[in-house]
């Protein structure tokens, strides 16, 4: 049985504020996540379920406070997503765009950078 890890993105853009970035490489992110696939329903049991969420909650924080400094500075934004609770991400969506990154790169590149790159290729400015 293969468990939907959208638990771990369950609340992603209302973010507790104790949550801290981590800034964890890509290729950890994806053997964590692969791991907990594998182990199907007793993923949830698993502590890193709860860092893999956390990693990506604190993503979207630092993201999110991005956009808003870009808005309140005058900048043009990163990127221009909907209003804050109304993205139709899931964990499928953010796993793929994870996996998208050759294997080559994975260890150069962050969860911060790809949830980063994930959200400009998803919601451009136009």
């Amino acid at each position: 049985m293969r468990v939907n890890l959208a638990i771990f993105v369950l609340g992603l853009l209302v973010v507790p504020a104790a949550a801290q970035a981590q800034d964890m490489r890509l290729d950890t992110f994806l053997q964590k996540a692969e791991r907990l696939e594998r182990r199907g329903a007793l993923a949830l049991f698993s502590s890193d379920l709860g860092l893999l969420k956390e990693e990506v909650q604190a993503s979207a924080r630092i993201y999110r406070q991005r956009i808003g400094a870009d808005h309140d500075a005058g900048r043009a934004p990163h990127s221009c997503p909907p209003e804050e609770g109304s993205a139709s991400l899931n964990s499928n969506d953010i796993l793929e765009h994870f996996r998208s990154y050759p294997a080559s790169r994975r260890q150069s590149v962050t969860v911060r950078t790809a949830f980063f790159d994930m959200m400009a290729r998803r919601y451009p400015c136009d």
